[in-house]
Order: structure tokens, then C-alpha cells, then sequence
């Protein structure tokens, strides 16, 4: 898949995800939720090990805050959004949205980030479990 980053929308957000990735921290790391028609979720650093209980409550070690005021913040297909356990305390979790049918209540209380462009089929062939081998950051 190929992402189109909002740089001007959530720069904070953008900038932290492509940090992460950069570093390798995403390499290995499961898709840990998947809800048909909903979202794909991952970015837990437990969940290399997908029997390991703490699955889904991971995170970096510290929370960023939300960007919820720019124009791209619409959960739309292929739309990428921070996940949180609340307002302001997202940190690597994200989700890749299925549809806008079931997602339009995400809209200003998760930060959308970027968006699928190339590979948007991908989406739903990911299976829970299945794992991120690697996330290449180019500028273009």
C-alpha cells in the first residue's frame, strides 16, 4: 500500500507515525484487530506475539495529542486514524478504515492522518494476525 500523508492537517501525527516507522518500529508487528466493514487495526508492540494478553493496549511509551481541525478529518475508505483509550492519548496504534459506512462517528474524535492511494484492494484481504513487514517512509 501507498500512503498520501496529511501534512497540513495533522503534522504532529504525521510526523510521529513517519518517526516510528523510520526507526523500524512497525516492522513485525500484527494487524491485531480486524473488523469486517469497519477497520484494520495495528501498531501494538505486543503484538509480535499475537498470544501475549496485553494484545491491543500497547503503545510507545508516551501519548501524542489529537489534530482534529483540519479539512481531511472524514473516516472514509482507506482513510489512516490514530487509535486512542481517549482523547489525547494516542501514541502508535492506528486503523485503516474499510468504509465510510460505519466509520462516520470516528470523524473529529480520532485524528485522520494519511490516506491509502496505490493498494487500497489490500485493505480487505488483511486478516487478523497478519503482520507488517516493513514501512518505507520516501519523500516524493
Amino acid at each position: 500500500m501507498e500512503l498520501t500523508f496529511f501534512d497540513k492537517d495533522a503534522p504532529a501525527t504525521v510526523n510521529n507515525f513517519t518517526k516510528l516507522a523510520s526507526e523500524g518500529y512497525y516492522d513485525g508487528l500484527a494487524f491485531h484487530r480486524v473488523i469486517p466493514d469497519f477497520v484494520v487495526q495495528g501498531g501494538c508492540p505486543y503484538s509480535k506475539d499475537m498470544s501475549d494478553p496485553r494484545v491491543g493496549t500497547g503503545g510507545p511509551g508516551y501519548t501524542i495529542d489529537c489534530e482534529l481541525t483540519g479539512d481531511n478529518q472524514y473516516h472514509d475508505r482507506g482513510v489512516l486514524s490514530m487509535a486512542h483509550a481517549g482523547r489525547n492519548t494516542g501514541g502508535s496504534q492506528f486503523f485503516i478504515c474499510h468504509s465510510r459506512k460505519n466509520t462516520a462517528h470516528l470523524d473529529r474524535n480520532h485524528t485522520c492522518f494519511a490516506r491509502v492511494g496505490n493498494g487500497l484492494e489490500v485493505i480487505d484481504l488483511i486478516q487478523q494476525g497478519d503482520k507488517i513487514e516493513k514501512i518505507t517512509i520516501s519523500e516524493e
